[in-house]
């Protein structure tokens, strides 16, 4: 039975970023459980979710957070599974804050950081890093990308016809 990938965010309104990863995942039928735990509102959730992941049969986290983001650390301090962190984008300083909060991550405790929002490249680093044991999923990571070369190249013929 294929492995999980854990999604937490650190509040809800990080839904709208989170949900990109959620459709990758869908697009992937990559199987996927949601909550909302906070790094400092609610640790011993949060905690306790990283704690029994692997138990409950995850094999990936992802841990989307804005502003301070200590949440991607908070769970790779609880759990020997890869874990993703996404940073959010913040009013204050456009995600930068969140950024670094989630890549300066001590020796021993590592944290896989994409882009700022870049929720759709943690969905799919997490199906890369299952892909490993998957033989299935990584045929349809190929075929994702044969897909996605595809669509370049019709946009590079349909811009070419207009403007060569």
């Amino acid at each position: 039975m294929m492995k999980k990938v854990g999604i937490v965010m650190g509040s809800a309104s990080d839904l709208p970023i989170v949900k990109k990863a959620i459709d990758m995942l869908v697009s992937l039928s990559i199987p996927y459980e949601v909550h909302v735990y906070s790094a400092h509102r609610t640790p011993a959730e949060a905690a306790a979710f990283a704690k029994n992941a692997k138990a409950n049969g995850f094999g990936v986290l992802i841990a989307a957070a804005g502003m301070a983001a200590h949440l991607a650390g908070a769970v790779a301090a609880q759990t020997t599974l890869p874990v993703i962190g996404i940073p959010c984008k913040s009013n204050t300083l456009d995600g930068i804050d969140a950024l670094l909060s989630t890549v300066q991550m001590p020796t021993g405790i590592p944290v896989a950081t994409v882009a700022i929002d870049g929720a759709g490249n943690a969905a799919l680093l997490s199906a890369e890093i299952l892909a490993l044991g998957d033989e299935e999923l990584a045929r349809r990571l190929e075929e994702k990308r044969e897909a996605d070369a595809r669509a370049v190249l019709a946009k590079d013929a349909e811009i070419a016809k207009e403007f060569n």
